[in-house]
Parts: structure tokens; C-alpha cells; sequence
């Protein structure tokens, strides 16, 4: 054994010895016994092992939430963008069939991996991407939090990516990844105002993001609505950036980040005088309040995942999940 070994050696000993006895203070501060400030240390977000049996935690609440058309039995594993968008789907899901989803597909996740960033403080978190075997072929690329050590792992973010697109992330010797602060200005855009940013592209275009279909195309699409007779089409969109919906960003390899963040959207359609606005599809019928004379107004969330560059360039929208959680007719 090399002399350079030997104390690389040592050192991963002594951080391991500083975890175990950081996460064991930790542990005897939640019952009240000491006071500690572990929070101040820089840590891993989690064990493997911990993040691997939240995995399968959420996977099975998900599953049994889904087959019986039922939030309340996967909202203890959600949170954030994720828990909107899920409770409204399934809420619609069972005004249509109060029996259960008569199309369940149990989830199934495989190949995964997980990457564990090391930081101070609260929240904790970390990412699992996975093959999954619903919706195509995508990898289901999700980031588990919680605010404190009493607290369930939930999934706070959840996207889907084409195969080869999930980035490699950068990681030290022991294989942990870094968090990036959301007020970083060595990013093309500071993660904590991603939300804005995008929020801000979709009404008035630009050359922040790169083309694709969660950006350029989207654009295009809704001038295409826009222009078809009988109907006003607006739309607002608005940042979403605080509490459950703050961004977290993992550094990539290449020195950028992979964020994960979040935005608030309304499309309002408006008949002319004597028209009709007709409903898009059962499920949004199931949330709508009001009766839908002369307008529709349809409220969502999403989350997406985009790939910010160190220094400038054009970032890269890598994955974006959205879903309806109310409507309201006039």
C-alpha cells in the first residue's frame, strides 16, 4: 500500500467515524437528550441503504394510491409540485370511477440509481432515476426530501427522461455528489430564479432556453391554439419557488447542474358571444367548479428538470411533468 493510499485511507476512515457519530447526535437530539449542531456539518443527505427503502416505500404507496384511485394513500410519500399534481389525478380518476383505476399497471422501477449529495442543514435530499416500466421508455427520475430527521422521505419531484439524457453527476471518492447552493452565480441562471426565468420565457420567448419541445415547441403550440376561431386562449404563467417548491440543484460533472424546480400555469378559453367552450376530456370535467358557459379557466403545475451550464449558454430542458389540479366555469 502506497504511502498516498494509506492516507486517503485515514481520511475516508475519519469522515465515516465523524457521519456516524454527526447521525448518532442527531438521533439523541430528536429524543431530547442532547443538543448537538449537526445540522452544521456536511453530510450525506442519507444512507444508501435508507434512500433505497424510501424508494420502495414510495413505489408501493404509489401503486396502491393508483389502483384504488385514493390520495390519501400516498400522501405521506408526496409533497410539492408532486402532491399537486398527484391528488388532482387522482381525485378526477375517482369521480370517473369510484371503484378504482379498472387500467392499473402496477408500477415497476428498474436499474436504479441514486445519488447521494453531501450538505449542511435542512432540508436533506437526494435523487433516484430508474427505468420505469409505464409511459414509455423513460427513465422516472425523482428527489426525495424531508425537513428534518423526525420526518418521512416524500418525493418532492418527479420527471420523466429519454433514456441517455440523465447527466453524470460529479462525486468525490467515496461516490457522494454536491449540492449546489440556489444563489450560485456560477450558473448561466441562478437555480432560485429558474422559475421566473421560465415563467418569463413563455410569454416572451428568448434565448435562455434551448429549443425543444418543453420550450420552443411549447411556444409554437400555443400560438397554433391561439389562432383557432371561436375561441380566446390565454395563458399566465407565474414562478414557484417557495416552501415544498424551492429548487434543488446537483452538480454535474462538467460543472454545471442538473435543478429541479417549478411553475404555476393558466389557460383561460373564452368563447365568443353566442359560442360554446367545450371541455377537453372526462378527467377535467371531474375537477371543474362552476358551470361552463362562456369560459374555462384550468389551473396546473409542473416541475421540471433542466441542465444549467457553468458560466453562459442556452440551458437544456431535460424533462418536464405537469397535470391539471383545478378548473372553474363561467
Amino acid at each position: 500500500m502506497t504511502r498516498e493510499r494509506s492516507r486517503r485511507r485515514l481520511r475516508r476512515r475519519d469522515r465515516n467515524a465523524l457521519i456516524a457519530a454527526s447521525l448518532t447526535a442527531l438521533s439523541l437530539t430528536a429524543s431530547g437528550c442532547v443538543v448537538v449542531h449537526g445540522e452544521r456539518e456536511v453530510l450525506p443527505a442519507a444512507t444508501r441503504a435508507e434512500a433505497a427503502k424510501a424508494l420502495t416505500a414510495f413505489t408501493d404507496a404509489y401503486n396502491k394510491a393508483d389502483k384504488a384511485y385514493d390520495s390519501s394513500l400516498d400522501a405521506p410519500y408526496v409533497t410539492g409540485a408532486l402532491a399537486d399534481i398527484d391528488s388532482a389525478r387522482l381525485k378526477a380518476g375517482h369521480v370517473n370511477s369510484p371503484s378504482g383505476n379498472p387500467g392499473h399497471i402496477p408500477l415497476k422501477l428498474t436499474d436504479v440509481k441514486i445519488t447521494i449529495p453531501e450538505k449542511a442543514g435542512w432540508p436533506r435530499w437526494f435523487v433516484a432515476d430508474a427505468q420505469g416500466n409505464k409511459g414509455g421508455n423513460f427513465r422516472w427520475v425523482m428527489v426525495f426530501t424531508r425537513g428534518d430527521l423526525g420526518e418521512r422521505w416524500r418525493v418532492s419531484y418527479l420527471t420523466l427522461m429519454t433514456p441517455g439524457t440523465v447527466p453524470e453527476f460529479k462525486k468525490d471518492e467515496d461516490g457522494w455528489a454536491e449540492a449546489v447552493p440556489a444563489d450560485t452565480a456560477q450558473l448561466a441562471v441562478r437555480p432560485d430564479e429558474l422559475s421566473r426565468t421560465y415563467a418569463s420565457y413563455l410569454k416572451s420567448g428568448g434565448k435562455t432556453f434551448a429549443d425543444g419541445r418543453d420550450t420552443s415547441a411549447l411556444r409554437a403550440a400555443r400560438r397554433k391554439e391561439a389562432e383557432k376561431p371561436g375561441l380566446v386562449r390565454q395563458f399566465i404563467d407565474e414562478p414557484l419557488a417557495h416552501g415544498a417548491y424551492a429548487p434543488l440543484a446537483l452538480r454535474t460533472a462538467d460543472g454545471g447542474a442538473l435543478v429541479f424546480f417549478a411553475t404555476h400555469h393558466y389557460e383561460k378559453r373564452t368563447a365568443y358571444t353566442g359560442g360554446t367552450v367545450q371541455v377537453p376530456n372526462k378527467d377535467v370535467q371531474a375537477l371543474i367548479k362552476g358551470e361552463v358557459k362562456q369560459s374555462l379557466t384550468m389551473e396546473s403545475i409542473a416541475n421540471e428538470a433542466v441542465l444549467d451550464p457553468a458560466g453562459s449558454g442556452p440551458l437544456r430542458m431535460l424533462g418536464r411533468a405537469w397535470g391539471l389540479t383545478s378548473a372553474q366555469g363561467e
